[in-house]
């Protein structure tokens, strides 16, 4: 039976109506349509659906809705607007780094959480962050080349 779970998404707290096991993924997509988060593969494999949770990286199609509590999500809506995109979100930009575009929410949540913790990463170690991502479109030179810039690490 559904229940009303409180969670803070993007700066704002939400009230949705879902069963308790249910998976972040689809409040987010479902009951607040937001759509950067992506349904991939749906065993934590591919990192389409990946959001910040309490500033961390995480697999929104496996994480229940339950588990989130008190936690803070950002989702790709969260990091910038059109009119003002976060820095990462305009290194993407410039770089071309998306092709399809399926893939890139979660190259870009997985790559805010990882440089946060390192803001000046070497090429080895931004691929490393974002191994686990996958790309159908092969545009990862792209994406590292765009990490690279977020972090300035490369001219722009």
């Amino acid at each position: 039976m559904p229940s009303k779970i409180s969670l803070n998404v993007n700066g704002a707290d939400h009230a949705v109506e879902v069963e308790p096991d249910s998976m972040l993924l689809y409040a987010l997509r479902d009951n607040l349509s937001l759509r950067g988060p992506k349904f991939g593969c749906g065993l934590a494999q591919c990192g389409a659906c990946t959001v910040l949770l309490d500033g961390n990286a995480i697999r929104s199609c496996v994480t229940p809705v339950s588990a989130v509590g008190n936690s803070k999500v950002v989702t790709l809506e969260g990091l910038g607007t059109p009119e003002e995109p976060h820095p990462l979100q305009q290194a993407f930009i410039a770089e071309q780094a998306a092709q399809c575009g399926y893939c890139i929410n979660g190259m870009i949540m997985a790559a805010k959480a990882f440089l946060d913790q390192h803001p000046h990463p070497s090429r080895d170690e931004i691929k490393q962050a974002l191994n686990d991502n996958l790309c159908r479109c092969g545009t990862h030179m792209r994406i590292v080349r765009a990490v690279q810039r977020a972090a300035g690490s490369s001219k722009p």
